[in-house]
């Protein structure tokens, strides 16, 4: 049935522009917007405003007042006016100007000018050191929409976006190359997310391969796919028994990024990502209301998608190795049972306790193949993993796991610079005996705290290699519009990786595989 679906023409992310005009200089605008910032008399306007009120006879700083404006970040007040210049005025607060707020306050002015043709704003010419990019990528994931209606979407971001104010000196030297960064990191958050909504009657692990294929092929990545065949050669035991139940066969997806100036001594980076293209829990089958999300338990994969196509536009400047180990988790004569014993690739087994606790099955797979073939110097996975982690940490947070105190720096680091907030979480090792299985090696449902427990088993499959593992299910799913975050899957992930491997040195403090951490 896949074959003869097509996914029909999505949205696009805004076009974005710099200029150091204002916005009553530049013509085409129909809507001008400007920043709102709480003083300790009242709210002061931004960059522009007097000048745009002037030019269409309207005290702005008046109307904020009366429309009792507190400048709290994305409070938008908006302002008709009558003009041949523009057709509205948006007054947008920005709180106290942190990179947070700009992210936020570029999502609000986002939702509130679609179906428009352009918005000229100087909101990020108050912006900080990196609140122009923070700007640009809340306005872009703001942006998202998704549809597959035969009358198409029922609405269209804003075609335009100009940053006004914004000279090519000063503070804003680097403009230019702040705002390709942010589009780049804004376009992998919209393509992780598209990824994750596409519905599994089309998102088969096959095409879930073909749309790597295709990334590949633009981003110049080099590409490698094991069908079922070659995942019964070489011993892919964990993707195949996930697998095993669904009339659409897994696949392990292979991406290999290499910086221009790379040499045999640049090191290697392996991201591992959770690519379950339905998960009905298998045998053990979820409640209805369980499966409902459950298109989008390839969220791990889709990060790792998105980022693999944009290390090049952040100039990552490390190798970098993708692997997405993708099945569909379905009901079948031929599905994995509880008590089956499955051999991974590299020998180590493991004894099916869950059909449910499917993803460190074929994570633990690929994690095997990479650290024996493909010695990285840091391996991180990034799933969907536990139900636990929504427990414990609510419903806007990742969990993280780290063995080396390097990698929990980074991820930490880039949670922050992203804004995709983690949460470390303790790989307590009076816990480790549940996860050792009664006739494997492994236990696949070692029972609570899962979060934990789930991090212990993969721990096995790290080896001595310096290991971070990103449990997101927490934040994988928005249940309403949030900030930049639109209602249904989140796209997680994605910015969190780039920021990370898009710094100077990705593996600052990172120790040595083989070394104590």
């Amino acid at each position: 049935m896949a074959d003869t679906l097509s996914l029909p023409p999505q949205v696009s992310p805004p076009a974005l522009a710099l200029s150091p005009a204002l916005p009553h200089q530049i013509g085409g605008g129909t809507v001008w917007a400007f920043p709102v910032v709480p003083g300790e008399d009242g709210v002061l306007l931004g960059p522009g405003a007097d000048e745009a009120g002037e030019a269409l006879g309207v005290d702005l700083l008046a109307a904020a007042e009366a429309a009792r404006a507190t400048g709290a970040t994305g409070q938008v007040t908006v302002v008709p006016v009558a003009s041949d210049d523009v057709d509205l005025v948006l007054l947008v607060g920005v709180g106290a100007s942190t990179t947070t707020d700009l992210r936020r306050a570029g999502a609000a002015l986002a939702r509130s000018v679609k179906d428009r043709d352009s918005v000229v704003t100087t909101i990020p010419a108050i912006a900080p050191a990196g609140g122009l990019g923070a700007f640009v990528v809340g306005a872009m994931l703001g942006s998202f929409g998704f549809h597959w209606r035969s009358s198409g979407p029922r609405e269209q971001p804003v075609a335009r976006i100009v940053l006004a104010g914004i000279p090519d000196s000063g503070a804003h030297e680097d403009a230019d190359d702040e705002l390709a960064r942010a589009i780049a990191l804004g376009g992998a958050g919209w393509r992780a997310r598209t990824l994750a909504t596409v519905p599994s009657n089309l998102k088969t692990p096959d095409w879930l391969a073909q749309q790597a294929t295709e990334i590949a092929g633009k981003a110049g990545l080099d590409v490698t796919v094991w069908d079922e065949e070659r995942l019964t050669a070489e011993g892919f035991g964990g993707i195949l028994a996930v697998g095993g139940g669904s009339v659409h066969p897994p696949r392990l997806v292979r991406l290999d990024y290499t910086p221009r100036d790379a040499d045999r001594r640049t090191p290697t980076v392996v991201l591992v990502g959770k690519g379950i293209t339905f998960d009905t829990g298998g045998l053990d089958i979820k409640p209805p209301e369980g499966m409902l999300t459950m298109k989008r338990d390839m969220s791990g994969g889709a990060a790792v998608l998105a980022t693999m196509a944009a290390l090049g536009d952040v100039g990552c400047p490390v190798r970098v190795v993708g692997l997405v180990p993708a099945a569909e988790n379905a009901v079948s004569g031929s599905s994995m049972r509880p008590g089956d014993v499955i051999t991974h690739w590299g020998g180590r087994t493991s004894e099916v306790n869950n059909t449910d606790a499917e993803g460190r099955l074929v994570l633990a797979d690929a994690m095997a193949y990479a650290v024996s073939e493909l010695s990285p110097a840091v391996l991180v996975d990034v799933a969907t993993l536990t139900g636990a982690m929504k427990v414990a940490l609510g419903q806007w947070t990742g969990g993280f796991f780290a063995n080396d105190e390097g990698v929990a720096a980074r991820l930490a680091a880039a949670a922050e610079a992203s804004g995709e907030p983690l949460w470390r979480m303790p790989l307590v090792r009076d816990y480790e005996e549940k996860v050792l299985g009664k006739v494997a090696d492994g236990d696949n449902a070692a029972g609570g705290p899962g979060s934990i427990t789930a991090a212990l088993y993969l721990q096995h499959f790290a080896g001595d290699v310096p290991w971070g593992h990103v449990d997101f299910a927490s934040a994988a799913e928005a249940p309403t519009d949030r900030h930049e975050w639109t209602t249904g899957p989140t796209g997680f992930g994605a910015r969190l990786l780039l920021s990370w491997l898009g710094s100077d040195d990705p593996l600052q403090g990172i120790a040595p595989k083989g070394t104590k951490r």
